[in-house]
């Protein structure tokens, strides 16, 4: 049929899903390839509230194997990656109007107790009128509880995989297109489209993992029936100058019966969101409306004392979360879990639908044990114990490294030392490699982003634009000026054609 080689499984989709499984497969020893239309992490998958969390609202909906699972995910994933993720205590205060106190202590109680946590501190009753917490909030909220989760770099958490699979013998291919894919005997003949036109691989499997896109792929690229659905629900964000001056997030309960978070980001800036919006047909390019913008600020500042403005938002995104159609009245109780449908009426067809950042790696598992009777010499699961590039430290050591970037290399003030520590941990310093003083590094593009930088993120982390650099492999686009942004770009289009 063909002399080329076929690969053993073809992933389509560079989103967080498609990357774990892409990583967890080539560590296995089978031959992967990942081919992604856009950028790395370009969707949903940097557009999420940042969490490693199990979900306690679900418990409301009685989700208790999600919930399980993804609070004992939380902790495998803080060992693999202390870098990109780390603890975050959060404040719930009470509210009079809103659930019951005993109802919220019971859930916590439930929450803390449902994944074997052994890293994270319990639950704890707190004063408002003696706490910091208690200071930028209304009088009205005197109690409150504070309770753990995690926070995490999630654009990261995708390249990561994808560098951790490439280095497993993975090719990633991104800005590369599926736009056909059929079964030709044995294999699947996958046509890849980019600036260079296209051409055809093989593979024995086919896992089609491409979020809001997921079923789109299926009727116009595989071209067979859609057996499940794809409920598209819009998560929307506002980030604003910074809030408050301590490191806790607060939990906020609506009278809509959402909820929503108010989390330090960055250093110098204050995360708000999220939003559940019905979305339509079209995933493309969603953004956060006024009207979304306006509901947050309007419900955080039901609890802030001083409200928040228009004038206070420095930033907004929105992403599609690409829900398994489950038939929930609501977008709301919409599940949240991953559902995994194989076709085996030919060469393999694993079609992915839904999950939730926290679970990925567990998802990853699941289909790689759907997919195992097919390559009965692929090695077992690995990943549980494994960390991510630049994870190799403990969860409790990043000030440790940074004193030891500083240590060698003097030049780095704290600021640029814990943001490279948080951004690439112990491969900050093969970054820094050589340099004795600021100036060995090149170019300095502003807010401590160097050539050097630049570089290491295009040849190890498959970054190509300015908005590669500067949304999803860091947020230093928060810092840099329109000018200093537009001067980065410059750069990268003429190294593109030298």
């Amino acid at each position: 049929m063909t002399e080329v080689k076929p690969y053993d499984i073809v992933i389509i989709g560079g989103g967080v899903n498609g990357c774990g499984i892409a990583r967890d497969a080539s560590g296995r020893g089978l031959r992967v390839a990942l081919a992604e239309m856009n950028d790395l992490a370009s969707a949903t998958s940097s557009a999420s509230t940042k969490l490693f969390h199990g979900g306690l609202r679900y418990l409301e909906y009685y989700k208790f194997r999600l919930v399980h699972e993804a609070l004992v995910e939380r902790e495998v994933l803080l060992r693999a990656m202390p870098h990109i993720s780390w603890p975050m205590r959060f404040v719930l205060p009470l509210h009079k109007q809103m659930r019951p106190a005993w109802l919220i202590r019971l859930g916590l109680f439930m929450y803390d107790h449902m994944g074997g946590r052994k890293i994270l501190p319990g639950t704890r009753s707190i004063n408002l009128k003696k706490d910091v917490a208690g200071i930028p909030l209304k009088d009205k909220f005197t109690k409150a509880f504070e309770y753990s989760d995690c926070w995490v770099q999630d654009s990261r958490l995708v390249v990561l995989n994808a560098r951790d699979a490439a280095q497993r013998g993975a090719d990633i291919f991104t800005r590369t297109k599926v736009t056909a894919a059929e079964r030709e005997g044995d294999l699947w003949k996958i046509t890849l489209g980019d600036e260079n036109g296209s051409r055809e691989i093989y593979a024995k499997a086919l896992v089609n993992a491409g979020g809001p896109w997921v079923a789109d792929i299926v009727k116009n690229a595989v071209k067979l029936e859609a057996r499940a659905g794809v409920r598209l629900v819009r998560g929307s964000h506002i980030v604003t100058e910074k809030l408050f001056a301590h490191d806790r997030a607060y939990f906020f309960q609506g009278s809509d019966n959402r909820i929503i978070f108010a989390i330090p980001y960055e250093d110098d800036f204050t995360l708000i969101g999220t939003t559940d919006q019905e979305h339509g047909d079209d995933p493309s390019n969603p953004v956060c409306t006024e009207a979304e913008a306006d509901y947050l600020r309007e419900f955080a500042s039901e609890y802030f004392e001083r409200p928040i403005q228009k004038s206070d938002i420095v930033w907004s995104y929105s992403g599609v979360r690409p829900l398994y159609d489950d038939g929930a009245s609501s977008a709301t109780e919409a599940t949240r879990d991953y559902v995994l449908i194989l076709r085996d009426d030919g060469p393999p067809l694993l079609n992915v639908f839904g999950g939730k950042i926290t679970t990925y790696r567990r998802l990853s598992e699941a289909a790689l044990a759907k997919l195992a009777p097919y390559f009965p010499d692929a090695r077992g699961e690995w990943t549980k114990h494994a960390h991510l590039p630049g994870g190799d430290f403990p969860v409790d050591g990043v000030q440790d490294q940074i004193e030891a970037l500083v240590k060698s290399f003097p030049f780095l003030d704290h600021f640029w030392a814990r943001r490279l520590v948080r951004t690439y941990g112990t491969d900050a310093a093969n970054l820094l490699e050589g340099a004795k003083r600021k100036e060995d590094l090149g170019e300095d593009f502003g807010a401590s982003l160097t050539e050097a930088e630049v570089d290491w993120l295009m040849d190890h982390e498959f970054a190509q634009t300015a908005e590669d650099i500067l949304w999803r492999r860091t947020k230093l686009g928060l810092r840099l000026s329109a000018e200093e942004a537009d001067w980065l770009e410059q750069c990268l289009t003429r190294r593109a054609h030298k």
